[in-house]
């Protein structure tokens, strides 16, 4: 929403709301999160933005990333290119002096755990962003994002609630491992309240079927949390949350929206409660009006490819293909678009 954003903000009045309720911090531990010195026009591609979703959790619990997006935008900024990175992925996590952390390899979404710890059993999910970031980065290549944001799922919820539901295509039949058909929890098995099973819930189950739909708020985030039963797992997850965030920004900038100032309103608070933001040097509103021309048919989604890795039978997460690294240096150097016309199946096709 912040890169399609720029229709949203071309009254003063709401400029200065929008500014005002998304909360600014220095995600990448280096760099001031608003520096104020330079001008929207200042920004300019091509650019690499880092998306982090995250669960509600409290300062007592350990953060984790169930959602990393990287949109790159090319240099004309006229598009942008969307790709995910498989939770579960194993990667090299870098040291970290800040928490102590001597570095090692594990799944990518312990990376913001690792980096989280302040001490006294609390933990700072800023501060593990800026180790998720390093981590990220050293994955793909990209020395330094321009931009970077933690979005809170039930963030997105309140999102879609203030827009009155969200309209997507839903491109296979998904059953949800969590919710009953009403939208309340499925009931537990009491012995896995500890959480040692992987399928602990039974009952009755919300089912999404195939075709465009109108989706409550409650249900478009059950949607996209979902991975259990689907044929290929987490990688169909990435997609839909792909799919998610490009229908979010065409409602947002949908008739139905800009030209109701009620409902615009709510739009704004509500995202502003979901985001915690770090521009680079630019708040939240430059980045929006920078991004103006870009609209959600502007996005193209981009599937990397990979596959589960087993260990004498044993899951142990998933692994890119070789392939992935091509792409990685064509997002450094800014050649996405030849790269996806020489690679046709990176498009994910169902966007």
């Amino acid at each position: 929403m912040v890169v399609s954003g720029g229709a949203l903000v071309t009254q003063q009045v709401l400029v200065a709301r929008y500014a005002g309720a998304v909360e600014t911090k220095n995600l990448f531990g280096d760099t001031p999160a608003v520096a104020n010195q330079e001008k929207k026009s200042d920004i300019k591609g091509p650019l690499n933005i880092l998306l982090v979703g995250i669960d509600p959790r409290s300062d007592e619990q350990t953060p984790l990333s169930d959602s990393i997006i990287v949109a790159h935008i090319p240099a004309d900024m006229k598009q942008a290119y969307l790709f995910s990175i498989p939770r579960d992925l194993i990667v090299d996590i870098p040291p970290f002096a800040k928490t102590g952390f001597k570095g090692g390899r594990s799944k990518i979404n312990a990376a913001m755990g690792y980096g989280s710890a302040v001490g006294n059993g609390k933990h700072d999910v800023v501060q593990g962003f800026d180790l998720l970031a390093k981590t990220v980065g050293q994955l793909t290549g990209i020395r330094k994002f321009d931009a970077g944001a933690i979005i809170n799922f039930n963030g997105f919820k309140a999102i879609v609630e203030a827009m009155g539901g969200v309209t997507m295509t839903i491109d296979q039949n998904v059953k949800s491992e969590h919710l009953q058909p009403n939208g309340k929890p499925r009931p537990r098995l009491s012995r896995c309240a500890d959480n040692s099973c992987a399928h602990p819930y039974y009952g009755p189950q919300a089912e999404y079927k195939k075709g465009t739909q109108h989706l409550q708020a409650w249900q478009a985030l059950d949607y996209v949390r979902q991975r259990y039963g689907l044929p290929k797992g987490d990688y169909d997850r990435q997609r839909h949350q792909q799919q998610f965030v490009k229908a979010m920004a065409k409602q947002a900038l949908s008739k139905d929206v800009v030209t109701n100032p009620a409902k615009l309103d709510k739009v704004l608070k509500a995202a502003g409660k979901a985001l915690i933001f770090d521009g680079g040097g630019h708040d939240v509103v430059d980045w929006a009006f920078s991004m103006k021309n870009v609209r959600s048919d502007d996005m193209t989604l981009i599937k990397l490819p990979g596959d589960s890795v087993f260990v004498g039978g044993d899951y142990r997460g998933e692994g890119l293909a070789p392939s992935a690294k091509d792409f990685f240096t064509a997002v450094r150097q800014d050649q996405v678009q030849n790269f996806i016309f020489r690679n046709p199946e990176y498009i994910n096709t169902n966007s």
